[in-house]
């Protein structure tokens, strides 16, 4: 197992937790992370922002997971990380109100137990999660790739205390392996139906094994179904099932359905596209920008989708110009076209840049928001 870092830029960080705002301090003494032979660390916490999380920092940082970037093979899929994590906030938000509960990076699941828990179950493993390996004819697949954990605390002043307990449980749906070392790769593929039978009956060891700590004995534990891509994929995965203990249950009795698909445009092998109206939008959009400035690499889209509705649309525009003016011009041209021929009621992120440098960005954060514009060294 290896563990990867993940390089958070500003681009790159969701907008779905909070927003950035004036620090309030306080001393959290029922915190996991206070010992009792030691004095009360100092939080603070951010203001919330755009129907976002709280979140907790402790000593003026942000306090991150152990098992954050912990993966059960070397074939994840880095487009998968983000979608991983956003995706749980946003089913958390339907079981934590945003009102009550002080999001935190998870602190209950170590680094050591989610190697075991990611590893083959065997006589030395007995807590792994993923099957044996099978026999050559018979291969068992590595199931389940990544875990990652998602805290929330209830509570004012000094007095915050864990109030549930979010888990992401990412499937692959392909398993790449070898019959032998240095041999050919072969691929093992998961069907939605395998993923959700296996992932399930993973989710119920999960919560039984969760309930065992103390701490969370009597909180809810919500466990979302991630179906992870190909390694080679353009697209992020996305969640397909949620579900949650109830705060004195240790298992989870009943499913949500999540119907949220992906799509990168423009599509590529006669592929046709989720809806058709965007592509043409985005269509109109990537041929009135190429027409104005003909040193332009490429343009694409990452669109989401949920219950068939579009809920975001991330733009990647790649130039091969440096020169101030161009850029200025480039950017204003690329904000008015996106007002002219993008979707008004969704969040738009469009970013412009070299090969090597993102040079501008132009977004809205919700559906009903203003474009924001950001040159970088320029004004």
């Amino acid at each position: 197992m290896k563990k990867y870092l993940q390089i958070l830029t500003l681009l790159g960080i969701s907008l779905s937790l909070t927003a950035c705002g004036n620090l309030k301090n306080s001393d959290l003494a029922n915190n996991a992370k206070t010992s009792s032979n030691s004095s009360p660390k100092t939080y603070q916490t951010t203001d919330t922002g755009n129907n976002g999380y709280t979140v907790l920092l402790k000593n003026g940082h942000y306090v991150t997971s152990p098992i954050s970037g912990l993966t059960a093979t070397d074939n994840d899929n880095s487009v998968d990380t983000r979608e991983l994590e956003r995706g749980l906030v946003q089913i958390s938000k339907g079981v934590y109100s945003t009102n009550s509960y002080v999001f935190q990076e998870g602190q209950y699941i170590s680094a050591t137990v989610a190697n075991q828990w990611l590893g083959r179950k065997s006589k030395s493993n007995p807590t792994g999660l993923n099957p044996k390996i099978g026999t050559k004819k018979n291969y068992q697949p590595i199931y389940l790739e990544e875990i990652i954990e998602q805290d929330f605390l209830t509570g004012s002043g000094s007095n915050y205390h864990i109030g549930g307990i979010s888990i992401g449980l990412a499937l692959n749906s392909i398993d790449y392996y070898q019959k032998k070392k240095d041999g050919p790769e072969y691929q093992a593929q998961i069907s939605r139906a395998q993923q959700k039978q296996y992932g399930q009956a993973v989710a119920q060891q999960v919560v039984a094994r969760l309930r065992k700590k103390k701490a969370l004995k009597n909180v809810p534990i919500t466990i979302g179904l991630f179906a992870k891509e190909s390694k080679d994929s353009l697209v992020a995965g996305t969640y397909f099932l949620s579900g949650t203990a109830g705060a004195n249950s240790s298992k989870i009795t009943k499913w949500k359905t999540i119907n949220t698909q992906a799509e990168v445009l423009p599509t590529v092998g006669g592929k046709k596209a989720i809806n058709s109206s965007d592509a043409s939008s985005f269509n109109s959009f990537k041929e009135s920008i190429q027409n104005y400035f003909p040193n332009i690499s490429g343009v694409t889209a990452t669109l989401r989708y949920e219950n068939g509705k579009l809920a975001q649309e991330n733009i990647t525009i790649t130039t091969q110009f440096y020169g101030y003016e161009q850029i200025q011009s480039f950017t204003r041209l690329v904000l008015s076209t996106a007002k002219k021929y993008l979707a008004n009621d969704v969040p738009i992120e469009i970013k412009i840049g070299s090969v090597n440098d993102i040079q501008a960005l132009v977004a809205k954060e919700t559906g009903d928001s203003s474009y924001q514009v950001h040159i970088y060294g320029g004004e």
